[in-house]
């Protein structure tokens, strides 16, 4: 039951656009004591039929700039191979508090963002 509930809420985050694996890696660490290396592979997996049910809907809203998607998925692709190939050789540990880094530095700058009045510009560059 744990993973259809986990599988919903990163569903929706990642139908939204802001990234299952946000939910979905941590979820599956925390709740599930899962290896960090093989919550990444779940997520990637998992994100397959997501991300192509998402877009298939942003594509017909219209949502979709595509001048920026092949830049952006060509040099997403090379990073995910380089990627891939450096976290054979890195910790489950290391990779876990990176993760947490990186999304404790996310989250930072979404409540920035979230607080910010960007029509008087409060809060600086």
């Amino acid at each position: 039951m744990i993973y259809a509930v986990i599988g919903f809420f990163a569903g929706i985050i990642g139908g939204m656009g802001m990234g299952g694996g946000t939910i979905l890696i941590p979820a599956l660490i925390l709740f599930t004591n899962i290896d960090p290396k093989i919550a990444q592979s779940i997520n990637l997996l998992s994100s397959i039929p997501m991300t192509i049910i998402a877009l298939i809907i942003h594509m017909r809203n219209k949502n979709v700039v595509f001048k920026l998607v092949i830049p952006i998925a060509f040099f997403g692709v090379l990073g995910a191979v380089s990627g891939s190939f450096v976290a054979n050789f890195i910790s489950s540990e290391i990779l876990k508090r990176v993760f947490g880094v990186f999304l404790l530095v996310i989250g930072i700058f979404e409540v920035k963002k979230g607080l910010c009045n960007h029509k008087t510009d409060k809060c600086g560059k």
